[in-house]
């Protein structure tokens, strides 16, 4: 594509900044992503074999400026180790990786749920009073 005829010399239509920072942009996705990041290069070591896994995402923005040279992109990207896929002895397994702090708060809250119903069982028994003989 040629620039409009009343446009500043080396100004490019929006159209053509458009295609070039699209090209761009799959020109980096394509080199920053391969299938490795969700399925890591599997491991071997005494008979077992560890395929690490992982979720990933993208996210991206980018502008097509009035004049050549003003266009710009940025963009980022995000991987998660999710678990792993395990194979040993021709049985294959998969096994999570859980965030350790899902267990702390699980037992924070258990316990002042417990403290909350111990407190709640003192005080019917407070009101009640002593057990007839």
């Amino acid at each position: 594509m040629t620039a409009p005829e009343n446009a500043p010399p080396g100004a490019t239509t929006a159209d053509h900044a458009f295609t070039v920072l699209l090209e761009k942009l799959a020109g980096k996705l394509g080199g920053r992503s391969p299938g490795a990041i969700v399925f890591g290069e599997p491991i071997v070591s005494q008979g077992v074999t560890v395929i690490p896994l992982a979720r990933i995402g993208f996210g991206f923005g980018g502008n097509a400026g009035q004049k050549a040279g003003e266009d710009g992109l940025v963009g980022g990207g995000e991987a998660r180790p999710l678990g792993f896929i395990e194979i040993k002895e021709g049985r294959t397994t998969y096994k999570p990786i859980r965030d350790p702090w899902v267990n702390v708060l699980v037992g924070v809250a258990g316990g002042l749920l417990a403290g909350a119903a111990g407190a709640a069982i003192l005080r019917y028994l407070a009101r009640r009073g002593p057990a007839p003989r």
